[in-house]
């Protein structure tokens, strides 16, 4: 076979991957960089503007929670540079759960860097006995791959990371080993509660998911609504994203720009409203896509 012919059968391989509606969250991902700031204390956001990630400087190493997209690990670097920081002293990333689209920069900075990997245990053994739910497959380069966790989070563990403390339980709905996170954050003489749920996404709700993966009667809907009630009591003042539509990311900065302080992201009803928004809808959604009969 030619060089050319070779060229030619990529062309054609890449014009038949543009056609599939997901190739927009692999396409063109530079358009969905945002410039790095500083949340709160020592909180930092160096995500784009569709996936979260939370830098969090713990006074003996960096942490990060999630790691991008697929394809969006160089963009990643670069934002952790312009926060003024060094990612080589990332030295634990925690992964809110075990989807494609958050585990981009995983292997590259365990592998370059020697950083710890956290992850919610269910999703290690998901990785393990069924990696196709991580939709790996999704992503526009053959060589993306998923790695297990150094270490696997269960409900319950609390663990410190330099001088941060954290608490989590496992929030099973969008994937069994979702987890959500809460913590401390201090600023001059302000400290307030941080909280983090590690995934709200309806689409593994979907009957035809749930019915091929061995859930036909949809439980996982139920386990959905139980993980919301779980948590949703929790004191937070400090709400983080997943993605940045679950805490009015574009919204806040707009008023940052118009010249709000950084008190913007404190609002201790944000986390209880907005996780009752999507007990709502869910319970819509179920109404709307019955379970397989």
């Amino acid at each position: 076979m030619s060089i050319k012919k070779n060229y030619q059968d990529f062309c054609e391989r890449r014009a038949e991957f543009e056609k599939n509606p997901l190739s927009k969250y692999w396409t063109g991902q530079t358009g969905r960089y945002m410039e790095p700031f500083r949340m709160f204390g020592n909180v930092y956001y160096v995500g784009d503007s569709w996936v979260c990630v939370h830098l969090i400087d713990t006074g003996d190493g960096l942490l990060l929670i999630d790691a991008g997209n697929c394809g969006g690990t160089a963009m990643l670097l670069h934002s952790i540079w312009k926060a003024g920081f060094d990612p080589a002293d990332v030295k634990w990333l925690i992964l809110s759960h075990g989807h494609v689209d958050h585990i981009g920069g995983a292997k590259f900075m365990r592998d370059m860097f020697g950083t710890k990997i956290y992850m919610g245990a269910p999703d290690a053994a998901m990785y393990r006995e069924h990696p196709e739910k991580s939709f790996v497959q999704d992503s526009s380069d053959l060589m993306d791959e998923i790695i297990p966790p150094d270490v696997e989070i269960h409900d319950g563990d609390e663990l410190s990371f330099g001088n941060v403390n954290m608490k989590f339980y496992l929030v099973p709905g969008h994937t069994e080993g979702c987890i959500s996170i809460f913590f401390d954050v201090t600023e001059g003489d302000r400290t307030v509660r941080a909280g983090y749920y590690g995934g709200f996404g309806f689409n593994t709700l979907a009957t035809d998911y749930l019915t091929e993966i061995g859930d036909p009667q949809c439980h996982m809907r139920e386990t959905y609504l139980e993980s919301l009630k779980k948590v949703r009591d929790e004191h937070v003042d400090f709400f983080l994203g997943n993605h940045c539509v679950n805490n009015h990311m574009a919204e806040k900065l707009e008023k940052i720009k118009n010249g709000a302080d950084r008190s913007v992201w404190i609002d201790p009803e944000e986390w209880s409203r907005y996780l009752d928004e999507k007990r709502d809808a869910l319970l819509a959604f179920m109404k709307e896509n019955p379970a397989a009969k």
